[in-house]
């Protein structure tokens, strides 16, 4: 192995470990609070680790041993399979960020009637469409066998290795990307541009009442004052930071396997 290949095979490893990891906290946490489970919010969670765990144990082992043997590890059977999983699996990863991303926007632009338009029943129609989008691409990809080992992935993806299927191979590529990444990332940004629009009205409220409350206090002392207008300035920008931290996640995690595919 070259010393690009072993740098890439410890890449692998890190984020193999990181992720198995982080999303085993998360379901432990799902598993041991109660408070987490009588949450709609949850079931989104839970699904979105459930997609992570599996990718994690399946996929990327996978593509480990591709990286160091340089070949198709197991045979063309179990290749297909776990092509057809990270298919599935990196979809409804996607649609199920954005569904998080739409309980939050009725949560806060729809506070006094969040429990009567997002039940749990909603949400399991919600996941329940989630499934069956995930599941329509790689159903298609793999009745028309294009799912296979990509070398240059060293990974079972979606691989098309007909020339004759080329012009067919490239429009179901981009309405797959379309309708599940363009798609989740275009209701990220309308839900949480809503949240953030909610979010800048109250801090406009607070200010104002803030800045009523200085003029009145006559006798403030000069470092309160300045305190209370350094909190003023950090309300203003923690929604935007911690929605574009969201967003941004998701774009990193994402962006590279669409634009690599």
């Amino acid at each position: 192995m070259s010393i690009w290949e072993v740098i890439v095979a410890f890449v692998v490893v890190v984020l193999m470990l990181v992720a198995l990891l982080a999303n085993v906290l998360v379901l432990l946490c799902f598993l041991y609070s109660a408070d987490i489970r009588k949450q709609v919010p949850g079931l989104f969670i839970l699904n979105l680790t459930f997609c992570n765990l599996l990718m994690t144990v399946s996929n990327m082992p996978l593509t480990l041993a591709g990286i160091i043997y340089k070949s198709q590890p197991g045979g063309d059977q179990i290749c297909h399979i776990v092509g057809f999983l990270e298919t599935f699996l990196t979809t409804n990863s996607m649609l199920s960020m954005a569904a998080l991303s739409i309980d939050r926007w009725i949560a806060v632009v729809f506070p006094l009637s969040y429990h009567s338009k997002m039940r749990y029943r909603d949400a399991a129609l919600i996941l329940s469409y989630t499934w069956l989008h995930s599941v329509s691409f790689p159903i298609v990809a793999a009745s028309l066998s294009w799912v296979g080992f990509h070398h240059l992935y060293a990974s079972c993806t979606l691989y098309n290795k007909r020339a004759e299927d080329r012009t067919q191979f490239v429009i179901f590529t981009g309405v797959f990307h379309t309708l599940s990444f363009l798609l989740s990332l275009v209701v990220l940004c309308f839900t949480y541009l809503k949240v953030l629009k909610v979010a800048r009205f109250h801090c406009k409220r607070i200010d104002v009442i803030t800045m009523q409350t200085l003029v009145l206090l006559v006798d403030i002392h000069p470092s309160v004052r300045e305190r209370c207008l350094e909190e003023q300035k950090r309300r203003r920008q923690r929604a935007t930071k911690k929605i574009s931290t969201f967003i941004g996640t998701f774009v990193l995690c994402f962006a590279p396997y669409v634009i690599t595919r």
